[in-house]
């Protein structure tokens, strides 16, 4: 199976970093799917939602991010977020407390926060 390198990195430290043969992501000009020989890109991450890299191991690694960007080149895939987590560490039911108390319609801050725990319940494979 024909795989390509992934980092994933905040600002804070670097989640990730190895093979996969996948990298899913929606941006704003939609769904993405990465594949190994992909052509190179530049895209913004739409917040809200989560990325999944699908590793050379077949374990599939789903990450809620907030804000940043993906980098598609001929070394491979960088996803530069702004604030992410990790699924394993994402409290699902601090999220879908966040989700229920900010308001869809809200100042963008509330936005901005609704976005943060829509990304992570999508992360932890939950409902929303």
């Amino acid at each position: 199976m024909a795989t390509m390198h992934v980092e994933l990195v905040s600002i804070e430290r670097q989640l990730w970093s190895g093979e996969a043969s996948a990298v899913f992501a929606r941006t704003s000009e939609g769904q993405i799917g990465i594949l190994p020989g992909h052509i190179p890109l530049l895209g913004a991450l739409e917040p809200g939602y989560m990325v999944r890299i699908d590793r050379e191991d077949g374990d599939e690694l789903r990450v809620a991010v907030h804000g940043g960007f993906l980098s598609v080149s001929r070394d491979g895939v960088s996803v530069l977020a702004e604030q992410a987590e990790l699924a394993d560490d994402i409290d699902v039911a601090r999220a879908r407390e966040a989700l229920n108390r900010h308001a869809e319609d809200g100042d963008p801050d509330e936005q901005a926060a609704r976005n943060r725990a829509l990304a992570r319940l999508r992360a932890a494979g939950e409902e929303v």
